[in-house]
């Protein structure tokens, strides 16, 4: 009788788990949207005070001791001159602890406002936003392999976001859009994540009219005096490692700063190319140069917000390949993590990192390893959640999909372990009794549609019924699910008025310049 109850019971979970993959396939299953993550689980700190008051030490020698040079801007130079920081040409020398007192007017946490305030994101504090991989010049698919990307692709990836319930972010340069000129594509750029995004997105960095033009855009999305008091933009600017700010980064640092808009100020560190091969050495001078380009975002205007960022990776030293999803950088985000709460500071950190050329198990592994890195190391803003590809060359439609549905997990395991009445279920026990199952019980038919999270791309059917299908792989059921989803994508409404203003500025821009191609 137990068998045969077993049987029967296994036979309608089959039977469900069936009915629910045709829903998903349908496009009907339920899908709910959190504008971002309220983290259930603490952080995992795995340094004590004693290492990490020896790598802030370090990072102060190096301040002090070093230096950093601050390249054609010399507005920045002034700026730190008035701090009273020590300058020698372009070279700047900080005593330890002026940076840290700079900062204090940094806010720890702060909302970035999206067109649909729905879609707000709150970063900072115990809360962690999803956005998809940002700046590869190539993508690829199953169809066409690798190619430049373009302004079509630029779209495609931003229809896929809004489409997904497990990204909270647009993005920005998702991937470059080569066929338009380098001078005028962020203006395309930003227009596309507002005309087809309703989400919270990025702007321009390249250059700093180029970061003016997507602030204005952005001003002409929610008013200039909303902008004026509210973060709606963020710009990513990267140190020029091993300690260097160049001009075209701190211009558009300032820029984003003087509008109250917030830099996410990241250095880009390949142990042994731009940094030493030790993570501890790494991870100091990190921390030295991301305190420098937060703290000058500060003296441009005090209390603008701004991210502090990380971007460890390793290197093949045989060869000087970069290599990325290694376990060195990802431990290394732990101690980043631990050193900004001590900032208090919103964090940036790591991402879905790889260096395979295909959607395949190391892209995966590699993903996966430097992933919960992020979630682990308490990380608010995860870039390069989703497409990476290819050491960032290169933006995938398939791995984009793949990595959705790891962000959909990691929703769930974020939310941690309830624990209730309800949740520990002991009248459940009472109901079943010793020897017998649960699948008829009151508890599980009360739960039953969401009592786990449900992957979309996961294919848990028998053997002969995914033998009878072809036998498509992971990569083959995310092309199919990308090409559904672009097929299905709707965009969200954007008042008339507000989409003429936007293509009028534009259009004036690109009429105020010859097109650059390099």
């Amino acid at each position: 009788m137990a068998a045969t109850g077993l049987n029967e019971a296994r036979s309608v979970r089959e039977g469900g788990r069936e009915a629910r993959r045709r829903e998903r396939m349908q496009g009907s299953a339920r899908r709910i949207h959190t504008p971002f993550i309220a983290r259930g689980i603490p952080t995992f700190d795995i340094l004590s005070e004693d290492a990490l008051v020896r790598i802030e030490r370090a990072a102060d020698r190096i301040l002090a001791e070093t230096g950093i040079d601050f390249r054609d801007d010399p507005a920045a130079l002034d700026h730190w001159r008035r701090a009273g920081a020590r300058i020698d040409g372009v070279r700047v020398r900080f005593e330890p602890g002026m940076l840290r007192e700079i900062l204090r007017t940094a806010p720890a946490e702060f909302t970035q406002h999206a067109r649909n305030p729905a879609n707000s994101v709150r970063i900072g504090g115990g809360n962690v936003v999803f956005a998809p991989a940002y700046g590869s010049p190539f993508v690829m698919d199953l169809d066409r392999g690798r190619r430049f990307g373009t302004i079509e692709d630029f779209r495609n990836f931003i229809k896929l976001a809004q489409s997904s319930p497990w990204f909270h972010h647009s993005g920005g340069t998702i991937c470059e859009p080569t066929d338009l000129p380098v001078n005028k594509r962020h203006l395309d750029m930003v227009y596309s994540h507002i005309r087809y995004s309703d989400r919270a997105f990025m702007g321009s960095v390249t250059a700093e009219e180029r970061s003016e033009d997507s602030i204005a855009m952005a001003r002409i999305l929610f008013g200039e005096d909303f902008v004026e008091r509210n973060c709606v933009i963020l710009g990513n600017v990267n140190v020029n490692s091993p300690l260097v700010w160049d001009g075209t980064m701190t211009r558009s640092l300032r820029a984003y700063a003087r509008a109250n808009q917030a830099a996410v100020v990241v250095p880009f560190i390949l142990g042994g190319a731009m940094g030493p091969v030790t993570n501890a050495g790494a991870i100091a001078q990190s921390l030295a140069e991301t305190m420098a380009g937060c703290a000058l975002t500060q003296l441009e205007r005090p209390g603008a917000p701004v991210v502090f960022g990380n971007f460890l990776s390793s290197t093949e030293l045989r060869s000087g390949s970069p290599t990325f999803g290694t376990p060195e950088p990802a431990i290394g985000s732990m101690v980043i993590g631990q050193l900004c709460r001590r900032l208090g500071l919103p964090l940036r950190c790591s991402g879905n990192f790889t260096t395979s050329k295909l959607p395949d198990a190391q892209a995966m592994t590699e993903g996966t390893m430097s992933m919960l890195a992020a979630i682990h190391c308490g990380a608010n803003f995860i870039l390069h959640s989703a497409g990476f590809l290819d050491g960032l060359l290169s933006m995938s439609y398939e791995k984009f999909m793949l990595d959705a549905d790891l962000c959909g997990a990691l929703h769930t395991y974020l939310a941690g372990v309830q624990v209730d009445e309800d949740a520990l279920a002991v009248d459940a026990f009472a109901e079943v009794g010793p020897g017998n199952h649960f699948f008829g019980a009151a508890h599980t038919l009360a739960h039953y549609e969401t009592a786990y999270w449900d992957s979309e791309l996961a294919d848990n059917r028998p053997f002969e019924q995914w033998d009878e299908d072809g036998r498509p792989d992971a990569a083959q059921r995310a092309h199919r699910l990308w090409k559904k989803r672009l097929a299905e994508y709707e965009a969200p409404h954007l008042d008339e008025g507000i989409d003429e203003a936007l293509r009028d500025f534009m259009a004036r821009r690109k009429a105020g310049m010859d097109d650059m191609w390099y």
